[in-house]
């Protein structure tokens, strides 16, 4: 089957989430593996929002290799779309739709993948092979990835992952780079609360104003806490740069210097504890003082860091205040180290594919499903979606208007995931 036609019927499956309404879209991929000798099954919180675990059994005992994507997208506004977000248009070479980049090619590649692999006949000569797709990604996966690998632990339970996350090409200093997830950033969002006496608006001096205590943190929140090295760190600037770095600065200032987009985009947001506030409320009412005022920060920290450390470095970027500071569901982060078979094969697949290019490997600034995958199983996870597309034109168009995706990109994601499978498991005989 093409990979490219799947797409496009899958983008016309509107799973914004929420509220998701996965299952339409999963029983079209379910369709197309049990005839091709997938055993598949759904696995659902709530029968509305299934999970689709398929299983392709090895001949003999050995490690698993999951391909994992999800089928749910962010909301589109058709109003700022050339093309209707949920018509799956070929026009250009592209093919236009939300979930195009996040993460439907993803999807049907992988599936594609798995179909053409079965209906030839191949089987894992050892480990199985799974494919997951799952639900609820966009909104915190409770009826997704979280819920399965904390519910059903034996149906996905694996050595090996590829997940979204990286794969744009990066042309640097007359090298190419395809990048690859190793880890996600922590998640801290937190919440700022002051508060004071409610007054009437008309007597400023009758009320105790909780917004005015959070002026200063608003004001120093445009500041970042300083830059830290990690081993993750070091490795990116190392195979970037083509040096270890000596000086974290410095090296963001090379960085810079070559290529902005690059520091502002990748290498910034690796090196360190970040803050952005978001939301901020107070009064219902405009002539009402508020006797309780919040400001909402989206902190994200490097993979490893406590509360407790987040904390640190937040109370030296906001000051000293009359004011709380109350985290909202964190999540420390993870990461795998980078080396073993599936990154070995990964760039051997790269060096097939494109003499000369290399690999990147980097932690994402954002989250992903890779997190419950390593928190479950220990398993190596990497996101490495390849895409000929750059970091510049791809980086828009995720959960922004227009969504599109080259069909040359299709075709080359599902190469990787058509040889990867035999390169890993092997070919019974």
């Amino acid at each position: 089957m093409r990979a490219a036609d799947l797409l496009q019927e899958l983008i016309r499956f509107n799973t914004v989430n929420p509220p998701g309404n996965e299952g339409p879209a999963l029983e079209h991929l379910r369709a197309l593996l049990d005839p091709a000798g997938w055993e598949c099954k759904f696995l659902a919180k709530v029968p509305e929002r299934p999970n689709l675990v398929a299983r392709l059994r090895g001949a003999e005992p050995g490690p698993n290799l999951a391909l994992i994507s999800h089928v749910d997208t962010v909301p589109a506004d058709p109003s700022e779309w050339t093309r209707d977000p949920w018509g799956g248009e070929l026009a250009d070479g592209m093919i236009w739709g939300r979930g195009a980049l996040d993460m439907k090619d993803q999807v049907a590649t992988e599936t594609a993948a798995c179909v053409n692999l079965a209906e030839s006949g191949w089987r894992p000569a050892r480990g199985d092979l799974l494919l997951v797709v799952a639900a609820d990604e966009e909104t915190g996966a409770h009826f997704g990835a979280k819920w399965l690998c904390e519910e059903h632990p034996d149906e996905v339970r694996c050595d090996w992952v590829v997940n979204e996350g990286a794969g744009e090409v990066l042309n640097f200093q007359d090298r190419r780079l395809f990048t690859l997830s190793v880890g996600e950033k922590g998640t801290f969002r937190f919440t700022v609360v002051a508060e004071g006496t409610a007054g009437h608006g008309s007597i400023p001096r009758v009320g105790d104003n909780a917004l005015l205590k959070l002026a200063p943190a608003l004001a120093n929140a445009h500041r970042q806490p300083p830059h830290e090295s990690t081993a993750d760190t070091d490795l990116f600037l190392e195979r970037l740069l083509g040096h270890a770095p000596d000086d974290l600065e410095a090296a963001l200032a090379e960085v810079e210097a070559i290529d902005p987009l690059v520091a502002k985009l990748l290498t910034d947001p690796m090196l360190g504890v970040t803050i952005a506030p978001t939301m901020a409320k107070a009064s219902s009412r405009e002539n009402v003082i508020p006797s309780r005022a919040e400001l909402v920060i989206d902190c994200r920290t490097p993979p490893g860091m406590t509360g407790e450390e987040a904390l640190e470095r937040i109370n030296g970027v906001l000051g000293e205040g009359d004011w709380r500071i109350e985290f909202n569901d964190p999540v420390v982060g993870n990461r795998s180290d980078y080396g073993g078979p599936l990154a070995e094969a990964i760039e051997e697949w790269v060096e097939m594919i494109e003499p000369g290019a290399e690999v990147l490997p980097q932690v994402m600034p954002g989250f992903s499903d890779s997190h419950w995958f390593r928190k479950a199983f220990g398993a190596t996870v990497y996101g490495f979606a390849p895409q000929l597309m750059t970091l510049a034109e791809t980086k828009p168009l995720v959960h922004g208007p227009d969504e599109r995706i080259t069909v040359e990109d299709v075709e080359l994601m599902e190469n990787l995931y058509t040889w990867l499978p035999p390169r890993l498991l092997g070919t019974a005989s």
